[in-house]
C-alpha cells in the first residue's frame, strides 16, 4: 500500500440500515447511500426548503388519492443504495409500506449548488433503477429538467443515464408520466 493509493469502503444498503437503527447516524447527520458511497446531502438553505414544500403540495394535488408524494424519505433502491431524494411519489398509501419503498414513479431533487451532482451521479443512479420520471427543480436558472427514458451508458457513473432530456422554463408546466392527465405549473414548483 506504498503506492499511495487510498482505499475505500463500500457499504451495503444492509450494512447503512444497521447503522441508523444502530443510531450511529441520524437525522442530523444527513447522510444517504448512493451506489455503495455514504454521501452528505445539499445543505438545507431556505429557497431549497421552500422548493421541496411547494413540490409537495403540487404533486398531491396532481396526482390525488391512490398515491403518497414523500418529503425527504428514503427509497431502498438496491442493494446498494437508498438515497432521500427531496420528493418521490410512490403508488398506494403510507401504511402499504412497512419497509421503505424499492420504487417511485417519480423523484424530483432541488438543485441548488449542486445542480451537476443532480443531473450526473443522482440521475445515472435513478435512471439505473429504471426510474422513468426524474425531475431537477433547478433553482439557479428558475427552470424544471425533465429527465425519462432510461438507457445503459458505459461512461456513465453508474452504466446508465436518461435518454431523454427536457427544459421547461418557469411560465411553463409539465404532466408526470405516471399522472399524464395531470398539469404542474413548473412556477408553483418554484419560490
Amino acid at each position: 500500500m506504498g503506492d499511495g493509493a487510498v482505499r475505500t469502503r463500500r457499504w451495503t444498503r444492509v450494512e447503512y440500515d444497521r447503522l441508523v437503527e444502530a443510531e450511529i447516524l441520524g437525522p442530523e447527520d444527513r447522510i444517504e447511500l448512493l451506489g455503495g458511497e455514504l454521501l452528505v446531502k445539499e445543505p438545507q438553505h431556505r429557497p431549497h426548503a421552500t422548493a421541496i414544500l411547494l413540490t409537495v403540495r403540487a404533486l398531491q394535488s396532481a396526482f390525488g388519492s391512490g398515491w403518497t408524494v414523500q418529503p425527504q424519505l428514503p427509497v431502498a433502491l438496491d442493494d446498494e443504495s437508498e438515497p432521500e431524494p427531496d420528493v418521490s411519489v410512490v403508488r398506494g398509501e403510507p401504511r402499504d409500506y412497512p419497509d421503505h419503498p424499492s420504487h417511485a414513479v417519480l423523484v424530483v431533487e432541488v438543485a441548488f449548488s449542486r445542480l451537476g451532482f443532480d443531473r450526473e451521479r443522482k440521475g445515472s443512479l435513478y435512471a439505473r433503477a429504471s426510474i422513468a420520471d426524474y425531475w431537477i427543480v433547478n433553482l439557479p436558472d428558475r427552470c424544471l429538467e425533465i429527465y425519462r427514458g432510461p438507457v445503459p451508458d458505459p461512461h456513465a457513473r453508474f452504466g446508465w443515464r436518461y435518454g431523454q432530456v427536457t427544459t421547461i422554463a418557469a411560465d411553463g408546466a409539465a404532466s408526470p408520466l405516471a399522472a399524464p392527465g395531470a398539469s404542474v405549473p413548473v412556477a408553483d414548483l418554484l419560490p
